[in-house]
């Protein structure tokens, strides 16, 4: 058996881990630069923390808190630009994916000159500086990968800047961000990270050592499901959850930093792009019909995954995914085949065991959002 493990990120966890450790920030650098959007990272006490730190650190910090949900090109183009008129020594990303996403991208242009057209080639110099993540959700995996999405108009859909030197150096996992998070985002979240882990036993890339890791995550979405279903959202979720969310969340991030993600995250980008659609929740409303798909070509790994997730079949789990997402408005069959289209050249669609028809990544789309 032949494989390689590569996970260069310290994750520092608990609750106050941040403030506990301003030590870690005065090794960075003299100057921070702060990737974020406009309100969550202040209204979850992320900011606030990282502040604190960094004053203990005696860093001094600039805050570039124009990070957008699914951030553009331009905005990381913009956002590297203002790092080089301040003079920042290292780069600090709080919120979900999408702030720390831009980190990275914004770290890799800051580093090196880079034109638009050549951004997702992958032939980057080694000389980015150190970047901090601080993530604020318990979905993305972004703070273990080495991956950075960002949306891309020329090919209406998002696209993924890879590279092992998008490995964050350092990554605070603290579930108490998240406490006063909502019941929409806490679930959609929360079906990215176990989309993430399932789409990495699909992978073609996968290894026992990555199917064992993803099973984990798997295991600690089960046992969170039937509490996030019962959740009201007025209430607190128990921390208790919350921990084993941002569990899960980060186990997923190391499977795909080894194995990739699927056809699933190549047709919610269409989702997303399209329609608006939460990237989780895209995910979610496809990963059932996907699986059913997928049983035609490598039965026994579905039903390891089914056998994990708690359920015998894949409209058993069909089922648990729409008591959490509820009902989506259905497609067009223009819009089925426009985005069939696209996703049909993704990497993504290649990166399971099989390769997807056009015909099949269509019937998945009408399955999914077409049926009662």
């Amino acid at each position: 058996m032949k494989f390689g493990f590569y996970m260069p990120v310290r994750l520092i966890q608990g609750n106050g881990c941040v403030r506990e450790h301003g030590e870690v920030f005065g090794k960075m650098g003299k100057k921070a630069f702060i990737v974020t959007g406009k309100h969550s990272a202040r209204a979850n006490g992320a900011l606030e923390d990282v502040l604190y730190a960094l004053s203990e650190a005696q860093v001094e910090y600039e805050i570039f808190d124009e990070i957008m949900s699914n951030p553009t090109i331009e905005v990381v183009y913009r956002g590297a630009e203002k790092m080089k008129a301040c003079g920042g020594d290292f780069v600090v990303g709080i919120g979900g994916g999408s702030p720390m996403d831009a980190a990275k991208a914004i770290a890799l242009l800051y580093s090196q000159d880079i034109k638009e057209e050549d951004l997702f080639g992958g032939n980057y110099k080694d000389c980015l500086p150190p970047m901090v993540m601080i993530p604020t959700t318990a979905g993305t995996g972004s703070k273990v990968t080495q991956y950075a999405i960002l949306t891309n108009d020329k090919k209406e859909t998002k696209t993924s800047i890879s590279s092992d030197l998008l490995f964050p150096s350092v990554s605070f996992l603290d579930p108490g961000y998240m406490r006063k998070m909502g019941r929409r985002t806490t679930i959609h979240t929360a079906i990215d990270a176990l989309s993430h882990n399932v789409e990495g036993m699909i992978s073609r890339r996968c290894t026992d050592l990555s199917d064992a890791m993803a099973k984990e995550g798997i295991r600690a979405f089960r046992d969170c499901a039937e509490a996030l279903i019962q959740w009201d959202g007025e209430t607190e979720l128990s921390m208790e959850v919350r921990e084993k969310l941002l569990y899960a969340s980060t186990i997923g991030g190391m499977v795909i930093a080894h194995t990739g993600t699927t056809a699933v995250h190549s047709m919610g980008y269409e989702l997303t792009y399209f329609h608006g659609t939460d990237h989780g929740r895209a995910n979610g409303l496809l990963l059932a019909a996907f699986l059913k798909t997928a049983a035609g070509y490598m039965p026994e790994k579905v039903e390891e995954i089914l056998h994990t997730m708690g359920v015998k079949t894949t409209e058993e789990a069909g089922k648990v995914l729409s008591r959490l997402l509820g009902p989506e408005p259905a497609l067009t069959e223009e819009e089925i085949e426009k985005f069939a289209g696209i996703s049909a050249g993704a990497k993504n669609i290649k990166n399971a065991p099989f390769e997807l028809s056009k015909e099949e990544i269509v019937e998945i789309y009408r399955k999914s959002l077409n049926e009662e």
